[in-house]
This record gives structure tokens, sequence and C-alpha cells, in this order.
């Protein structure tokens, strides 16, 4: 039997009113009291919850998660124990469960609640997904005075108002963290920022990211842009966090026979550092297989993958998350963004008939290019501005875009529609592709979108990369709208007849336009809807 709130907050009532309440032990604009907790991110699957967190102070012994009757003991993660995990399983699908941190008789925080999701055969009748990408940014990386990113502050309003919709689950699609190494031509790296190498020192690219002086370094580059971003307030939503090429300490820009990607020892043990410590894996799932890569490795909780998940809601709808850039291979024609038993595994999902609805979530989007070199697509800008395949993508391989194709391709030739929800490009926009190459989609089109950027505020694609996002020359079909340079975010409200989604963004120009400036957020209406509809 759960305990109800009442009787948690009557037994734990005393150790509450001793919490320490200094301005930043208050989330603002909150009744949920934080205490000795820093940050919390959970996820969760029907039977389920993992939860990172860290502390205000480190504790030499473990605390102790309850979920009602139950209850499971920290481990820690880093050297220190300021960050911990809480593997909690046995749960019952579908049940809300309150949930409390306590230090042996001290309570660490106020009880938050957390629900579990349908059982993978139950039949819910709807689910709302919170979707953005680009919410990293860290507040000591400014250029001539001028902001990089949006200041948390902002970014926590765009999140509390995406919140107060009231999801059953986010996703944040890559590029959580921004501190990139190597510098390059364009002086872009975070090496050629003093005040960002003053603050955090510099990596030793040849020690353990753990448990050596890299550890401060870690801590002081990655904590700003996530744990002071979310502190609690995605506590009560389970999140599912999918790493881009910002997470791993590098860009996808090439240079002087410099190819960043895929990653070295150094950046993939940097974002794998990133994750222990501060968002959640993926829970396992009965049909994603245990051993993709990745997955189900002795050093993370039991059966979790880092790279490739799933998000299921019974037999509604399920999404697949892949990471295109931790395996990507540089094979010319057999070169791959993922592995081929990860190829498998998409392919044999989207032509499953367990769930009603299926959706791709990849790091690299589908269906537009910049001309980055780490696309799907070969197109770069030439001298005259203009994007195309007229010159060649110097070290962009053939077959990135045959695995594009095939895997559109399976997604378009089974009896379901093929939906594609993507981040990374710093934009939202919307397309129908009827056809890639000599793949054709005509009879069931692809529909795809961009869901939007949270922290952007110089970094749009038409600023740092001379365009902005276009659908890829080798494409056929319809810009439905064309890419938005604003700061937003998507919600995606799926029914058994289809998806909904409605798009919101926000200008930090619209202070100086007289438009309600940062207020405007907490009354932030879609400025777009669509409905993508089940074959």
């Amino acid at each position: 039997m759960i305990r109800s709130r009442r009787a948690f907050i009557g037994a734990a009532a005393g150790a509450v009113l001793g919490m320490a309440r200094s301005a930043d032990a208050q989330e603002p604009g909150a009744d949920w009291r934080p205490g000795d907790v820093h940050h919390l991110l959970p996820t969760a699957n029907h039977e389920r919850i993992l939860i990172k967190a860290s502390l205000r102070a480190p504790r030499s012994q473990p605390p102790r998660l309850t979920a009602g009757r139950r209850s499971v003991l920290g481990q820690r993660s880093d050297s220190h124990g300021l960050f911990w995990l809480f593997d909690l399983d046995g749960l019952e699908p579908d049940t809300s469960y309150e949930l409390g941190l306590a230090d042996g008789d001290r309570v660490l925080c106020d009880p938050w609640p957390l629900r579990t999701f349908p059982a993978p055969d139950a039949a819910p009748e709807r689910l709302r997904l919170l979707l953005y990408t680009c919410a990293g940014g860290h507040e000591v990386m400014a250029r001539r005075g001028e902001r990089a990113f949006l200041p948390l502050a902002t970014r926590q309003r765009l999140l509390r108002r995406g919140l107060s919709f009231g999801p059953d689950a986010v996703i944040a699609n890559g590029d959580h963290v921004y501190w990139d190494q190597r510098t390059g031509p364009d002086n872009l790296g975070v090496r050629s920022l003093p005040a960002a190498v003053e603050y955090a020192g510099e990596f030793d690219r040849s020690l353990p990211l753990l448990g050596s002086a890299n550890e401060q370094v870690l801590k002081r580059a990655v904590g700003p842009q996530v744990a002071d971003l979310y502190r609690g307030l995605l506590r009560s939503v389970p999140v599912f966090f999918l790493q881009d090429d910002h997470d791993y300490f590098d860009g996808d820009r090439v240079w002087n026979d410099v190819v960043p990607f895929p990653p070295d020892p150094f950046m993939r043990r940097a974002a794998r550092a990133s994750q222990r410590l501060y968002y959640p894996e993926f829970l396992p799932d009965p049909t994603r297989p245990a051993g993709l890569p990745d997955a189900s490795l002795m050093d993370r909780p039991p059966g979790v993958g880092e790279a490739f998940g799933t998000l299921r809601w019974g037999r509604l709808f399920e999404a697949l998350l892949y990471d295109c850039r931790r395996y990507m291979t540089l094979k010319g024609a057999s070169g791959t963004f993922v592995p081929q038993t990860v190829e498998r595994w998409i392919t044999q999902r989207a032509a499953a008939t367990s769930v009603r609805h299926l959706v791709h979530v990849p790091s690299v989007p589908v269906g537009w290019t910049a001309g980055k070199w780490g696309e799907w697509y070969p197109d770069v800008l030439d001298a005259e501005g203009t994007l195309g395949t007229t010159v060649v993508k110097p070290y962009w391989q053939t077959g990135w875009q045959r695995q594009h194709d095939r895997i559109l391709g399976a997604a378009s030739r089974v009896p379901r529609a093929a939906w594609f929800l993507n981040g990374d490009l710093h934009s939202t926009a919307e397309a129908t592709l009827t056809g890639s190459s000599a793949t054709d989609f005509s009879a069931n089109p692809v529909h795809t979108a961009l869901v939007g950027a949270l922290g952007t505020n110089r970094g749009w694609p038409s600023r740092g990369r001379g365009t902005r996002g276009q659908l890829a020359s080798d494409l056929q079909g319809t810009q439905d709208l064309a890419c938005v340079e604003e700061n937003g975010f998507c919600i995606a409200d799926i029914d058994a007849n289809g998806m909904t989604l409605r798009f919101f963004s926000w200008r930090p120009t619209d202070q100086q336009r007289g438009e309600g400036g940062e207020e405007a957020i907490d009354r932030l209406e879609p400025f777009r809807s669509s409905r993508w509809t089940a074959s």
C-alpha cells in the first residue's frame, strides 16, 4: 500500500521544518523545498524508477530513497559523496509513488510524486510529451560581452511554461553540455575563453575523468549547465536525455585534418562521466536487445542503455531514441551513424505491430541540412552562399546517407505512419518527405519535425553556419514550416488516431520590441499546431 502524502509529511514534519531556507535552496516559484538536494532527474518505465541526484554537501553514508513502503539505498556516483543514483525496481505499472530522500533520520527534501508508465500490454488512451533540444550553455562562456546562451533563469522560465501543460515525460534531445575542447580555425572552443579556463581549469586527456583532477574540471564545466538548470524542476516527470556532439566535448566541425568524430577515448569517457553523474540512462525495454552497444555494462545499473533507448507507453506509443555520434564510422560507402545491430533493432521495431504509433528520435536530424560535416546529407555551402552538392563536403561519408535511406525506407514501408522528431539544429521546422535519392516514400510519406532549441542565444545556424537550415537537396518533399530560429519547445499529444504537435517560440529581442519580454514566456501559446494522422 502506498503511503499518502499527508502521512509522509506528518512522519517527517520536524525534520522538514529544520531544513535550510536560504534563497538558493528555495526553488523559485515552487512550494517544493529542495533542502539539501541540489538537483534531481528521474526516469521511469512500467516497473522501475532510476534517479540521478546531487547534494549540497557530501555524504559518507548513502542516503535512502523511499517509495511508499519500498526503499533503496543510493549508490555513490562520484569520488566525494555529492552525487548519487537511486535504482528502485519491482514497482507497479501506472502507479503514482510518493518519493522521499533521507539521510538516516534527516529528511533531505520535501517529498514529491512520480508515476510509473503503463504496462507494455496496457491500452492507455493518450500520452503527452515535452520535447526540446540544445538546453545547455555555461554562463561563463561569453565573447566580447555577448552571452553565448540564454541566461539560466530564462531557460528555466521556458521549461516551466512547457511543464505547465502537464507532460507525462520529457525528451531532451542532445547538447546538454557546451564545453568543446578543440578550438579550430574559428576559435570557438572553450580553451579560447580565458574566463572559462580560469573558472573550471583544463582537462588532462591522459587521466581518468573521475577520481583524478579531471573530476573537478568536469563538475565545474557540466554542473552549471545541467544541475543548476534543472534543480528540481523535472522531479515528477520522467526524462529521456539523448547525447549529441557537444555532449562529447567537441563539435562536428572538421579542419586541418582534425576529424573529431567518432569520439576518441577521452571524449567518450567525458560523455559517460557526465551521464553517470547528472542524468539517467535508458531503462531496459522488453523489445530492445539487452546487448546493444553500451548497454548492460558492469559499471552502470543493471540492464540500462547509454546510447540507445526506448520510451514505451503501453500499446499506444513507442519512441526509439538513438545516439548518432558515439558509434559513427568513417568507412566511405559502408559508413554508418549507428551500428548495424542498432539499425536492425530500429527497422525491426518499425515493422512491429505491438504498438499503435512509433516515432524515431535520432540525435542527428532527418530532413534538414545547414552544411555541417556530421549530417546525414552531403550538402555544403558554396562560395556563393548556396547550400548544395556542387562542392564536395570534406570527410563526409556516402554510407551515412545510405543508412539514412534504409532507415527511412523501412519506416515508410510498414502499414503505420512514419514519424521523426529531431533536435540539434537550433530551429523549429516541419516537413513531409516523399523520397530520398533513389528511395521512394510517396506511398507512405515520412513526417519529420525539429522540436525547438531551449538555450540558444547566438548559435543559430544562420550565424554560425552562414545559412538557416534547409531541406537537403537529395530529398523530395515539402517543407511545411521553414526553419524558425527562435527559442522554444514542442508539446506532442498522442492518441489512438494520431499525434498533435504544438510548437512554441519566444525571441529574446521581444524585450526591445515591446512584446512583453520574458514575462511573455509565462503566457506563451503555440504559434503553430499540426496533426499527424495514423496510417
